[in-house]
């Protein structure tokens, strides 16, 4: 690119080229050349920049190089095949039977088939879900049992009745888990109708006591073996 320039001072009188040269390493060399007017000596000007701009290839410092190596992190996982030796404690609610005890029978073939004995499991029969945490905390710090399995239904009614059944059960039973120290594992089914509580126990949606006591397994012998 060449540009002309006239002196404020020469007018139109006289001009001379200025050659002025920009190489950059990141514009291929190019060679721009700007010509002006002066009525000194051309004197030729090369400036060369260095600049470095995002997509340039040279190494740079990473500060995150320094941190250093550590070697592989370890993940606890509780094993279901160390279950068998473990106690475990059921909690039922009574209420809406029709539904709790198909669970339940659900959790305690689970058991059997990880190779807990029947001996090792104690079920608790309450009048209802509401009545769950209290008794799981008191088998929580009775320290006979590794894990708490609470089983319950509160199906949907007309009234607001089913929002504090529900909440207190599931903040009870979470409270009996810290406060004892033993997993305390909710298998409490909240649902807005039969239909949907069927479906949940032992119907096409599974068995949810079924899957409390796996869970309740896993918590437990990672409690017994990883995390003591």
């Amino acid at each position: 690119m060449a540009a002309s320039f006239a002196s404020p001072a020469q007018g139109l009188l006289h001009r001379q080229h200025l050659p002025i040269a920009f190489t950059t390493s990141n514009f291929n060399r190019t060679q721009l050349q700007f010509h002006g007017a002066t009525p000194a000596k051309s004197q030729p000007l090369s400036f060369s920049s260095q600049l470095k701009l995002s997509n340039d290839a040279s190494p740079r410092n990473d500060h995150r190089s320094s941190f250093a190596q550590t070697a592989a992190v370890r993940h606890i996982v509780g094993s279901l095949s160390k279950a068998e030796g473990l106690r475990f404690a059921v909690v039922v609610g009574r209420f809406n039977e029709i539904v709790t005890r198909p669970m339940l029978e659900g959790a305690l073939s689970t058991f059997k088939s990880y190779s807990v004995q029947d001996e090792d499991i104690d079920v608790v029969w309450v009048p209802g879900s509401f009545d769950i945490p209290v008794v799981a905390e008191r088998l929580g710090n009775s320290g006979k049992y590794h894990a708490i399995l609470c089983i319950g239904a509160v199906i949907k009614g007309d009234t607001s009745h089913y929002d504090a059944v529900v909440n207190s059960t599931a903040s009870g039973v979470l409270s009996a888990g810290l406060k004892s120290g033993v997993p305390c594992v909710f298998s409490v089914l909240t649902c807005d109708n039969l239909d949907q509580a069927f479906n949940r126990a032992g119907g096409k949606s599974g068995n949810k006591g079924s899957e409390g006591a796996l869970t309740a397994m896993e918590l437990a012998s990672m409690f017994e073996h990883d995390l003591k």
